[in-house]
C-alpha cells in the first residue's frame, strides 16, 4: 500500500486499487492529484503482474472533476487530462462510484471500462450552470454509452442522473448498496483477472479502439464549442459566481 499526493494505491493479488484521497476538496483534480493518478495508472499498465484496476474516490464522493483554481493545469504527457482521459490502455479499469461523480468526475467515469455504483451515487455534467462546458470527453463519450436524449439532457440541463436511472440507461453495470461499490468492483476485477490476460487485453484494445475511431472528431467538436465561449462575459461571470458562491447573472455574450 502506498500513498502519493492524494492517491492511495493498493495491490490485491493481480488487481490494483487506486483511491483518490482529496475528500476535503471533493476529490477535485489539481496538478498534484493528476500527476499522482498518472503514476498509479502507469503502474497498472506497465506492471506485467497486474491484470485489472479499480478506481474509487472513497465512500463519500467519487469526484467533483476539475479544481477550477488549477486553471486547466492537470494534463499529463501519457494520460492527458487528469492523467486518464486520453490514455491508451490495455488493462480493464473499473470505476467504483459512491456519492457524486460530477463534471470531470463523470468524465473520469466515462474514461473507465466498467462502472459499479452505489444507490446513492449521482452522475452529472453541471458545466452549463457555471457558464462553461464539458471539455474532457463527455460531449462525445456520453453519446457512446447513453441514449442521445439522455446525454443531451445531462449536458443541457446540468441536472444529474441518480444511480437507478444511470443503471437503467446503461451507464452503470452493477448497482449496489451504499458502501459496497468498491467490494463489488474488486470482485468484478478479480473475476476478469482469472481470464487469459492476453485475450482480455487484446479484446479491450479492439473494443476501445473501435469506440475511439471518431475521438478525433469528438475532440475537434469540443474545441470548436469551447472556442465559441472562450473569452465571453458569461464564462467569466460563471467562474466569478462559483467562487463568490452566488447565482450568476448571464448576459448572453
Amino acid at each position: 500500500m502506498s500513498p502519493s499526493s492524494g492517491v492511495l494505491t493498493q495491490r490485491l493479488g493481480d488487481v490494483l486499487v487506486i483511491t483518490l484521497q482529496r475528500e476535503a476538496k471533493r476529490n477535485a483534480i489539481d496538478r498534484a492529484l493528476a500527476d499522482a493518478l498518472d503514476v498509479a495508472l502507469n503502474q497498472l499498465e506497465d506492471s506485467p503482474e497486474l491484470r485489472a484496476g479499480v478506481l474509487t474516490g472513497g465512500t463519500q464522493v467519487f469526484s467533483a472533476g476539475s479544481d477550477l483554481a488549477s486553471r486547466g493545469d492537470y494534463v499529463t504527457e501519457r494520460g492527458g487530462e487528469y492523467g486518464l482521459i486520453r490514455r491508451r490502455r490495455a488493462k480493464p479499469l473499473i470505476a467504483a462510484v459512491e456519492g457524486a461523480a460530477l463534471g470531470g468526475g463523470l468524465e473520469i467515469v466515462l474514461a473507465c471500462d466498467l462502472v459499479v455504483a452505489a444507490r446513492h451515487a449521482r452522475f452529472g455534467l453541471p458545466e452549463v450552470v457555471r457558464g462553461v462546458l464539458p471539455t474532457c470527453g463527455a460531449l462525445f463519450r456520453a453519446l457512446q454509452v447513453l441514449p442521445p436524449n439522455v446525454a443531451r439532457e445531462l449536458v443541457l440541463t446540468g441536472e444529474p442522473l441518480d444511480a437507478e436511472r444511470a443503471h437503467a440507461a446503461g451507464l452503470v453495470n452493477r448497482l449496489v448498496e451504499p458502501g459496497q461499490a468498491l467490494a463489488q468492483a474488486l470482485a468484478m476485477a478479480q473475476r476478469i483477472a482469472t481470464n487469459a490476460p492476453l485475450s482480455v487485453q487484446a479484446s479491450l484494445k479492439a473494443m476501445n479502439g473501435w469506440l475511439g475511431t471518431d475521438d478525433a472528431l469528438g475532440w475537434a467538436a469540443t474545441e470548436q464549442a469551447l472556442a465559441e465561449i472562450r473569452g465571453s462575459d458569461d464564462l467569466q461571470e460563471g467562474i466569478r459566481a462559483f467562487f463568490e458562491r452566488r447565482a450568476p447573472v448571464w448576459k448572453g455574450r
